[in-house]
C-alpha cells in the first residue's frame, strides 16, 4: 500500500539513446520533411560517424547515471515489505510480458503476416456497425450481437459463406508467407505441421466410422471361423 512500480527509479539511457534524445530536435529542424523512420536513420548514421572521443562523453554520462540509479534502486527496495516486493515483482512481470507481446505483434505486422480470417459474426458486425443504433460502441456491439443471435439461419448463411471464403484466403496467404519466413531463416514463426494439417471434424467422423466398420467385419470373420 502506498507503493507502486511507477515510483521505481527509471533505468538510465544507454550512450546511443542519450545521443538520440539530445540531438533529435536539431535533426528534426534540419530535416522537417523526414518522417520518424527517416529521422532515426539519419541519427543512427550520425552516431556511427561520431568520433570515439565524443562517444565517450555520452558513455561517461551513462556510467554516472547508472551509479545514481543503483543507489536510488537500493533505497527504493529497502522501504518495501516482503508482501509489497512480491506484489511489485508480479506487476513488473506482467508489464514485461505485455511489452514482449506488443513487440512481437509489431514485428509480425512489419513482416506482413496475413490477417486472421473473420467469423460470420465479425463480418455481420463490420457491415452493420455504422447503421446500428447505440450511444456508445460497446452498446452498438451488444445490440448487433443480440441481433446476430436472433438472426434466422437462412440470413446468417451469406455471412458464414463469406467467413469460409476468408478462411481459404487466409490459408493460401499463410502458406506463401510461411515459405518466405523459411527463406528468411525465421522458422520460429511457422506453424507446426500438426496445426497446419489439422483435420476437419467431418473427415475425422468418416474415418472413425470406417474404423468401426472394419473392426465389425473382422469380428464377424473371427466368429465365422470359430463356428467352422
Amino acid at each position: 500500500r502506498g507503493i507502486s512500480s511507477d515510483q521505481r527509479p527509471k533505468r538510465p539511457l544507454t550512450a546511443y539513446f542519450r545521443f538520440l534524445k539530445e540531438n533529435r530536435p536539431a535533426f528534426r529542424d534540419k530535416n522537417p520533411e523526414a518522417n520518424n523512420v527517416e529521422l532515426i536513420k539519419k541519427l543512427a548514421g550520425a552516431w556511427k560517424e561520431l568520433p570515439a572521443s565524443q562517444k565517450q562523453v555520452y558513455e561517461e554520462a551513462r556510467k554516472t547515471d547508472w551509479q545514481r540509479y543503483g543507489e536510488q534502486l537500493a533505497k527504493y527496495k529497502a522501504q518495501l515489505t516482503p508482501a509489497q516486493a512480491a506484489a511489485l515483482k508480479e506487476e513488473r512481470r506482467k508489464q514485461l510480458a505485455k511489452r514482449r507481446s506488443l513487440r512481437a505483434k509489431r514485428e509480425l505486422t512489419v513482416l506482413g503476416k496475413p490477417k486472421r480470417p473473420r467469423s460470420g459474426l465479425n463480418i455481420f458486425v463490420s457491415e452493420n456497425f455504422q447503421e446500428s443504433e447505440g450511444i456508445s460502441p460497446p452498446a452498438k456491439l451488444k445490440k448487433l450481437f443480440d441481433a446476430w443471435q436472433k438472426l434466422p439461419t437462412s440470413q446468417k448463411q451469406p455471412y458464414l459463406q463469406l467467413a469460409e471464403d476468408d478462411k481459404v484466403r487466409y490459408e493460401n496467404e499463410m502458406k506463401s508467407w510461411e515459405a518466405k519466413m523459411v527463406e528468411l531463416g525465421r522458422e520460429d514463426l511457422v506453424r507446426s505441421k500438426k496445426k497446419r494439417l489439422k483435420k476437419k471434424p467431418t473427415e475425422t467422423a468418416k474415418q472413425a466410422e470406417t474404423a468401426r466398420t472394419s473392426l465389425g467385419n473382422k469380428a464377424k470373420l473371427k466368429l465365422k471361423k470359430s463356428e467352422e
